[in-house]
């Protein structure tokens, strides 16, 4: 007799809502998973304020503190909510916090070591599969989900490589690797950076250009400083940005031998955040509406850092094996020397 087998999959940061279905529920389905994501960025706020400590970390920390509430289907919808819309509506009001002049101020360079870190990370992820025993189809799946935005890429390339080059066990352990190792680098990254005691320009396009996902990359740049943060989001989308023309790439190279769907094009949150930044640019907004918008921004990205924490599937790291992880963590470490030597040497 057969058995189904439930497909568990990690459900952090998922921009493109692809990872999983959005729950259906009315409104009041919403409240009690937001209620406990206001609590939760309430406490981390406070704590924020009162010792001076970074808001996103506390709000990461305070989420993983609060994981083992994912198991009650109630938060569902509510979890759901904050950790993908709110996200995204946060990413779109950040705009107000940058000018094109900011961007142009990267420069062309800048945009170069962008595109060579993200095909470099990827091809690492290739070789390191390779010399592991993999193909080269997981390769592209886990260097490119660390080059891009993290598990959203690890779904788009999955949908495009289809299910005869990268199962769902392979995409489960690539979700798992990339929600765990992006929450660490989100931590240790800042330290790294003051450690070096980098300016605000070239600590914004390392956390910018290194971090796997989207929340976490934004919250580590704001949590070094608000110019700093600027960049990184910059960086950030820029990255998110190449995961179109990636897409194209992988399906011409690694064609999935089957009638595909299309992969995502650039999603409207990116394009909602520059064109914010081109109104604020062209001095539209007012300075009461430029400052509250910063203020909700940054407390929704602070929710949204929340709860990705709260639902990170943290037990499955104990069932999955090393090996998979290793070529996630060798994408990991060559993301993070490039943008780093690109920032020393290129940046600023």
């Amino acid at each position: 007799m057969a058995v189904t087998q439930t497909r568990i999959l990690p459900m952090a940061a998922d921009l493109y809502g692809d990872i999983e279905p959005s729950p259906k529920s009315t409104w009041r389905g919403y409240l009690p998973g937001l209620a406990i994501v206001a609590a939760g960025t309430l406490a981390a706020g406070f704590i924020s304020d009162r010792y001076g400590a970074p808001l996103t970390l506390m709000a990461l920390l305070i989420g993983l503190a609060l994981n083992f509430l994912s198991a009650d289907t109630r938060l569902t919808p509510g979890l759901a909510f904050a950790s993908r819309s709110l996200l995204r509506w946060g990413i779109v009001l950040v705009g107000v916090r940058v000018t094109f002049g900011q961007i142009a101020s990267l420069g062309p360079v800048a945009l170069l070591c962008v595109l060579a870190i993200v095909a470099a990370t990827i091809g690492a992820g290739i070789i390191v599969a390779r010399r592991l025993g993999f193909d080269s189809a997981f390769g592209t799946l886990a260097g490119g989900a660390v080059a891009i935005c993290g598990a959203s890429a690890a779904m788009a390339l999955a949908t495009t490589l289809g299910e005869r080059r990268a199962s769902q066990a392979q995409l489960t352990l690539v979700l798992v690797g990339i929600s765990a190792m992006s929450a660490t680098a989100m931590v240790l990254y800042p330290i790294a950076a003051h450690a070096l005691a980098l300016s605000d320009l070239r600590a914004g396009f390392l956390l910018g250009a290194s971090i796997h996902d989207v929340a976490q990359a934004l919250g580590a740049g704001y949590s070094y400083s608000d110019t700093a943060g600027g960049i990184a989001t910059i960086v950030k989308l820029t990255r998110v940005a190449l995961l179109a023309p990636v897409l194209a790439v992988v399906a011409l190279f690694l064609p999935r031998g089957e009638a595909g769907a299309k992969g995502p094009g650039i999603p409207w949150f990116v394009v909602g955040f520059f064109v914010l930044a081109g109104v604020n640019s062209l001095g539209l907004v007012p300075a009461l509406a430029a400052t509250s918008a910063e203020r909700i921004a940054t407390g929704l990205l602070a929710a949204a850092v929340t709860a990705t924490a709260i639902r990170s599937p943290l037990s499955q790291l104990l069932e999955a094996g090393p090996r998979p992880l290793l070529v996630i963590l060798a994408a990991t470490i060559v993301a993070f020397a490039l943008a780093l030597a690109a920032g020393m040497l290129a940046i600023g």
